[in-house]
């Protein structure tokens, strides 16, 4: 119901944009400072515009789901922890910006900085239909703050997005003995708020691989759960992806966080340019994509995958 307000709102904002600028129109022989409003005005109908069309882009099955987001290192070390760290922020700016709701379920630390890996659970309008655009193998360019030398430095990290899908258990069997369930203590900030108790909660679907954790919670069982719900969820999307009926009928899929998997490369040095492999968007502000201003890359996707003469790289 929120959703559909916001856009109704949308529309009926823009039926009185419309009216103001034919009142400044006729105001533009009288006024000076008219047609300066008038580009602020078509600036900002432009921005609507282009967010409602984005929306007759979100067709797919799962579409409005929220969705379960993961961030993994891949190579360069320390340099690659600490590039999850600045995706993690970029994309939490990013989802504040939509008004998404964000929930961290599970975070791992670097040995010296960064992120090894973060799992968050981010639901809103269209969020899967929305994210699931930016998954795949992001690549940095830079010189490495943890290198003596401050050499140049390529390091990987890559972004999973799965819908979290609300599945009837009774449809999916697992079989208990191909699940591992692991406990251990959360990570913390240490001090007072040291867990002292083994809460988080590790389980493995032994077939394929995949893996499921939890610690946002001080509950055992609440961490099962929710580990349990991610786990479903990323058999659920593989199904789908595998076209198979059965989970038994799963295979491990894997990718190297690697060179030659990126979908888009971030340089900040020798010169400063984002750009996408796949839609060849590109823009040399760095600060504004870190920042969160995510959308030129994500409607350039959609609309690609919407065209029908689309690169079968897409």
């Amino acid at each position: 119901m929120s959703a559909l307000k916001h856009e109704v709102a949308k529309i009926e904002g823009l039926s009185v944009q419309f009216d103001d600028l034919d009142v400044l129109f006729d105001l533009v022989s009288e006024d000076d400072t008219a047609e300066q409003e008038i580009n602020l005005m078509l600036n900002e109908i432009e921005l609507v515009l282009s967010d409602l069309e984005t929306g007759t882009l979100l067709s797919g099955k799962y579409d409005n789901c929220s969705v379960i987001v993961s961030l993994n290192a891949g190579a360069g070390g320390t340099d690659a922890q600490d590039w999850t760290q600045i995706l993690y922020r970029m994309y939490t700016r990013w989802f504040d910006s939509k008004g998404f709701k964000v929930d961290v379920v599970d975070e791992a630390f670097g040995d010296e900085a960064g992120l090894k890996s973060v799992t968050m659970l981010v639901s809103g309008p269209y969020a899967y239909g929305l994210i699931k655009n930016e998954v795949g193998v992001h690549r940095l360019v830079r010189l490495s703050p943890f290198n003596a030398n401050n050499k140049r430095q390529t390091s990987f990290a890559a972004l999973e997005a799965v819908p979290e899908l609300n599945l009837d258990l009774s449809n999916y069997s697992v079989d208990p003995k191909e699940l591992k369930i692991d406990t251990f203590r959360a990570s913390g900030a240490g001090g007072q708020h040291v867990n002292k108790t083994d809460s988080a909660v590790r389980i493995t679907h032994l077939p394929t691989g995949i893996v499921a954790q939890s610690q946002s919670s001080r509950s055992q069982g609440a961490n099962k759960e929710t580990a349990m719900k991610i786990l479903m969820s990323r058999l659920g999307a593989l199904l789908e992806t595998q076209h198979k009926e059965s989970i038994q009928d799963l295979k491990g899929v894997s990718a190297d966080i690697a060179w030659g998997n990126q979908i888009r490369s971030y340089v900040f040095h020798p010169y400063k340019l984002v750009k996408d492999l796949r839609t060849q968007v590109e823009t040399s502000d760095v600060s504004a994509i870190l920042d969160g201003d995510l959308d030129r890359f994500i409607t350039a996707h959609l609309r690609l995958k919407a065209s029908p003469d689309r690169m079968s790289k897409s």
